[in-house]
């Protein structure tokens, strides 16, 4: 009986699988540190952007800032001293940036180069990656670390080519614009625009923001942390105390799902907390208290936390059009009631093409097929992670996972990946892949959990084309943490190349 082959006669010298991580945003760079921390130095981030940070690289319009405390949007192997309760994008950035020089990413990152498509070789055991710049590389494992919120989905408003004035989304941001004295339009008030509006409100002649739907909003609180402040979350056991408390929190409010079924106690009391908020800015403006009060139940679309978008909205230079966009002139915009307001710059707060999974990144499986392809119009991952017929393959922020804090849902993910190539070392296994019938049972399962939430009572970007809510994960990280980690390896068909 021939010997198990040696990790070295199945990977190469260094005995570790190749690994392919496309991305440098927070779930790239927590995959880099995961397989550093796993001894696993045979790695690659490639990010297409020039520099570090993802969506914090590409967003760097005016207010642009979590949405959470920033005390938990840090990795949990590097708490760091924030200037704000909620960080804004250079300093986010930055901390990304300081991430991968105090952990030895940088050898490993390759910016400034697109993967372009990734095809799987079932003789081989081996992904081949096309770059942009024509060469082909290839990997045991690939890590899709793009996310979800990467392409700008841009409205296809007649006339809006025939603009005359500068145009732009708000994730390209043309800071070479001066907005002082303009006349603005922002269309959107979605999470994006609620920064941005009250940011250039104070600079601007005149602001309109064109509102096709209202969502709910809450204010969150946002404001600089006072040097004391600073240095006593700086040590350690109360920055702990800060991040448990923290997370506890949203935790909490997401156990069981209930904060986002109508009808529950849970949701009851956070919608009459919006609505009360709602009441107590425009207690002197009652046509913007009705134009801005959803009629769909909380939370519907994705909730704004935002305490300064409301006031923004009484501003004299504000007016706040509660109507969509029917068309593009030359020199203004036209809502869908046929009323032309003249506007010198417009900007786009319209949102990604949420549901678009790995639009820019062509990943063909070990069958030919792409993954769109299989997908259709719903796409869908065991775990939001792993999909049939595409071995060695990782989705971080994939379908059905958005939901509770961020960077710990990455670094679950990016852990369940390190496991996996830990066991192919292990194994002595050149193929990893999920059971068809684990994927269809947690989609199915997963499914059923959507019914009766306010995903599925109003338009919203969770929805795939076909309508059904892809995106979603309905609990908290805590779960999804748990299920990570116990449910891998038991879904799991693994083989063995020939040597």
């Amino acid at each position: 009986m021939r010997p198990r082959p040696s990790p070295e006669e199945l990977f190469g010298p260094a005995g570790t699988p190749r690994v392919a991580v496309v991305g440098a945003g927070f779930g790239g760079i927590a995959t880099g540190v995961k397989l550093k921390r796993a001894g696993i130095s045979t790695f690659t981030i490639y990010e297409s952007s020039p520099g570090i940070g993802g969506t914090w690289w590409d967003n760097t319009y005016p207010g642009a800032e979590v949405d959470v405390p920033s005390s938990v949007y840090c990795f949990s192997f590097k708490p760091h001293r924030w200037a704000r309760t909620h960080a804004r994008q250079p300093e986010l950035q930055k901390y990304l940036e300081e991430t991968a020089d105090e952990c030895g990413l940088r050898p490993h990152l390759q910016l400034g180069v697109t993967v372009l498509s990734a095809t799987w070789d079932d003789d081989r055991h081996v992904w081949a990656i096309r770059l942009d710049d024509g060469t082909i590389d290839s990997c045991h494992v690939l890590v899709s670390a793009v996310g979800f919120l990467n392409v700008p989905r841009y409205p296809d408003w007649p006339g809006l080519e025939d603009f005359d004035g500068p145009k732009f989304h708000t994730a390209r941001w043309d800071h070479r614009l001066d907005l002082a004295g303009k006349v603005v339009a922002v269309v959107g008030t979605g999470s994006s625009a609620a920064q941005v509006v009250p940011a250039i409100q104070p600079i601007v002649k005149h602001l309109y923001v064109f509102q096709r739907e209202p969502g709910w909003v809450l204010p969150k609180g946002e404001r600089s942390l006072t040097d004391e402040e600073q240095a006593r979350l700086a040590r350690p056991w109360r920055g702990r105390r800060e991040r448990a408390r923290q997370r506890w929190l949203i935790e909490k409010n997401l156990w069981g799902g209930h904060l986002v079924r109508p009808g529950t106690r849970t949701n009851a009391a956070r919608e009459a907390t919006c609505r009360r908020y709602i009441d107590r800015v425009f207690a002197d403006r009652p046509d913007l208290r009705e134009a801005v009060t959803p009629t769909y139940p909380y939370p519907g679309k994705r909730p704004v936390l935002a305490s300064t978008f409301y006031p923004a909205l009484k501003q004299p230079n504000v007016t706040l059009v509660p109507h969509a966009v029917g068309r593009v002139a030359r020199a203004g915009i036209v809502d869908a009631g046929g009323v032309e307001r003249p506007v010198d710059v417009l900007v786009m707060a319209t949102g990604f093409q949420t549901t678009n999974y790995l639009s820019r990144l062509r990943v063909v499986g070990r069958r030919g097929r792409a993954l769109q392809e299989y997908w259709g119009e719903e796409p869908r991952a065991y775990l939001g992670i792993t999909v049939p017929e595409f071995p060695n393959f990782f989705i971080l922020y994939g379908p059905g996972t958005n939901g509770g804090e961020l960077v710990i849902m990455l670094e679950s993910q990016a852990e369940y990946a390190v496991r996996a190539v830990r066991r192919m070392i292990r194994r002595r296994v050149t193929a990893i892949e999920v059971k068809r019938r684990f994927e269809a049972a947690w989609n199915h399962w997963l499914d059923s959990k959507m019914a009766g939430t306010s995903w599925t009572m109003t338009r919203n970007y969770f929805q795939a084309p076909s309508g059904k809510v892809v995106t979603q994960w309905p609990y908290g990280n805590l779960p999804y943490r748990l299920l990570a980690k116990v449910l891998g390896t038991i879904s799991e068909t693994t083989r063995r190349r020939v040597v």
